[in-house]
């Protein structure tokens, strides 16, 4: 079953999906929107010689996170009876899986380490979003 899935998703949508993903957390994380609240919430001290080592692998990382992620947006698409989505019925489907999943999961770490409502807030919708707008990418993009 498993395999099966795998082989019937369309590989260029996903790869497509992630980079509008992951350039959406460059946009997100700019100081454009959310950079100085976020750099606050987290206490990153930017100065500092070693604030930025490592940058390549961390974003080289994420980007396969990404990519994970929006494989298993469109496994969950595929595995619901009639997915021939609609883009309303995809917002709906994106929204309550990354509020069940990303935005929970991220919150619950948020609160043991306690950071601000900020932090939970900017982390959390970015992938709210972000998971939305992948859905819908693999949704009309059919």
């Amino acid at each position: 079953m498993f395999t099966s899935l795998l082989a019937h998703l369309n590989w260029l949508h996903i790869l497509v999906a992630t980079i509008v993903y992951f350039v959406l957390g460059a946009l997100w994380y700019s100081k454009v929107l959310f950079a100085n609240p976020w750099i606050k919430g987290h206490g990153i001290i930017v100065n500092e010689a070693d604030a930025a080592k490592g940058m390549a692998g961390i974003m080289l990382g994420s980007f396969v996170l990404f990519f994970l992620v929006t494989t298993g947006v469109a496994i969950m698409q595929q595995l619901i009876p009639g997915y021939n989505f609609n883009a309303v019925q995809s917002i709906k489907h994106s929204l309550l899986i990354s509020c069940l999943f990303s935005f929970a999961t991220i919150s619950i770490g948020y609160l043991y380490t306690k950071k601000p409502l900020v932090v939970h807030l900017i982390d959390g919708l970015y992938h709210v979003i972000g998971i939305t707008i992948v859905g819908l990418i693999l949704t009309l993009w059919k």
